[in-house]
């Protein structure tokens, strides 16, 4: 792959917003946007479909050892749960998303607290009006590249509540930032683990995932799907290994991908030497995807870029343009 494929095959230029993905995580923590502070919340709520609902995995993940109690609407319905210490947070990057108006309208009628997150759109008409608490930023190219624009903007804005270090932020800034060295359009070389890992598939990805890795897992099945316009699977791996394991008894064209956490549960670590014994044992070829060490929002961020950006290597591999998205286009057109 050379620069002219990326052109050719990537002519809305996907892969220029990608590079400059440290830089804009940057530039969206040292925004202007004020910070929102809401008082004896036990209970978020992050709703969200496609892309944005791909946030709330995300910060599930995040908040997943804290004392907060975190659900994931990625429908029309929110939970029973809802009280005073509730506080949802919606988010559609172009403000049209029904399934997440329809939470939005349904929460301000609820005794919860509220914040709304969008490029504008339907959802910021509805927040004007009803003088719910709103932040407008705007989108870069597509929902699924503004992706980290959005997560470190939510991050300045709802620092208060997530409860974040400055020092556990910059660490993650920094890390996309050496990422980018390895993985950018400027390394189009055998180093570049992003291009090496879309070279190497050829079939229909599986990918392993421990539990606390699960978002980045989720984001790369949608980034794949989206931009390559191909199929993907994704298991957890403790349950693969009560179920899914024994559909490679048979041949197939599947492709086994473990993302392994540096920080991964001792058991979980002992299941990843059975799972790789088995496939050896079996002559199956696989690739391991190991995340780097420090925080969860650095390894999870981190994650999401090299895997992101192997899914536009993937899509101009198969001389697709990665950013139409016509399947979805026609679904919300008839509905």
């Amino acid at each position: 792959m050379n620069i002219s494929d990326l052109k050719k095959y990537d002519p809305a230029g996907m892969h220029h917003v990608y590079d400059k993905w440290p830089q804009i995580a940057r530039e969206s923590y040292e925004s202007d946007f004020e910070e929102s502070s809401y008082d004896g919340i036990d209970h978020i709520i992050f709703a969200g479909v496609g892309g944005s609902g791909a946030i709330g995995d995300l910060f599930s993940s995040i908040l997943s050892k804290s004392k907060i109690h975190v659900s994931l609407v990625k429908g029309y319905l929110l939970p029973k749960t809802v009280d005073k210490n509730t506080l949802v947070i919606t988010t559609s990057f172009s403000g049209y998303s029904q399934e997440t108006i329809t939470v939005l309208e349904s929460a301000q009628n609820l005794e919860c607290s509220l914040i709304a997150f969008s490029s504008g759109g339907k959802m910021e008409d509805i927040c004007t009006r009803n003088k719910i608490d709103y932040k407008k930023i705007e989108m870069i190219h597509s929902p699924r590249t503004s992706f980290i624009k959005y997560v470190y903007s939510i991050l300045k804005i709802l620092n208060p509540i997530l409860a974040i270090t400055s020092n556990d932020i910059d660490e993650s800034i920094d890390q996309l930032f050496n990422m980018r060295n390895m993985i950018s359009s400027e390394n189009l070389s055998k180093t570049n683990v992003s291009l090496d890992l879309a070279q190497w598939i050829s079939g229909i990805p599986l990918i392993y995932y421990p539990h606390g890795l699960q978002s980045a897992a989720i984001r790369f099945k949608s980034s794949f799907q989206e931009n390559t316009k191909s199929h993907i699977i994704i298991e957890d791996v403790i349950e693969a290994s009560h179920n899914g394991i024994v559909a490679w008894e048979n041949k197939s064209i599947i492709q086994p991908i473990m993302i392994r956490g540096q920080d991964d549960y001792i058991k979980t670590k002992e299941r990843w030497d059975v799972l790789k014994k088995y496939f050896d044992e079996n002559k199956i070829e696989f690739r391991e995807i190991q995340s780097v060490k420090g925080h969860i929002l650095t390894k999870l961020v981190s994650l999401i870029y090299m895997l992101d950006y192997t899914s536009i290597y993937k899509a101009v591999l198969n001389k697709t343009d990665p950013s139409p998205v016509k399947s979805i286009d026609y679904i919300k057109k008839n509905i």
